[in-house]
């Protein structure tokens, strides 16, 4: 099978085990919890683990698009192109920083060294940016934006589309080679 179709077929399989399973970002606590989503997704972190590995457990240098799935770049247009946006918005979106912290996080795998270990700082880095934008709201915004639904948003996106060895330029461990499921 080519690499294409591989990547692609991986892709559906961690796009599958998304909306299989939907995770509140509110309601999890404790332990990661034991869902059809993790199921689906160990493959993935086995591949990556093996790939971290391979490099030492050195990534190559950090970068960041600041908020993928063009928040960024969306915010500056609007920046660009809606008199006033900037002087009440700024021409970067409020919660930027949360997402590079959070890129820095997906960059690195947060120095996870095993399969499960690697799914647990994923889960912990999708629910602290959640956090992170959900309280970036300041009681003095002109026109307070929802910052809640905002953050539930991202936290499903990144859930989504943010898993390892997905192919995906934002995917987690994006560090690190590409890499492909290895399923037991």
């Amino acid at each position: 099978m080519p690499d294409a179709e591989i990547k692609i077929g991986a892709f559906v399989v961690c796009l599958a085990a998304a909306f299989a399973t939907h995770i509140n970002a509110q309601d999890v606590t404790g332990p990661v919890p034991d869902t059809v989503q993790r199921t689906f997704e160990l493959p993935g972190h086995r591949g990556l683990m093996r790939v971290v590995a391979d490099a030492g457990g050195t990534p190559v240098p950090f970068t960041t698009d600041g908020c993928s799935g063009g928040l960024s770049a969306g915010w500056a247009l609007l920046s660009d192109v809606v008199p006033g946006f900037s002087q009440t918005y700024d021409a970067e979106p409020p919660w930027e920083s949360c997402c590079v912290t959070h890129d820095r996080a997906y960059h690195a795998v947060e120095g996870a060294q095993d399969i499960e270990q690697s799914y647990a700082a994923r889960l912990t880095a999708d629910l602290a940016l959640h956090t992170c934008v959900a309280t970036t709201g300041a009681a003095d915004d002109p026109t307070p934006l929802p910052y809640d639904q905002l953050a539930d948003a991202m936290f499903n996106a990144v859930r989504l589309g943010g898993g390892p060895c997905s192919g995906l330029p934002w995917r987690w461990g994006y560090g690190f080679a590409q890499c492909l499921p290895e399923f037991p």
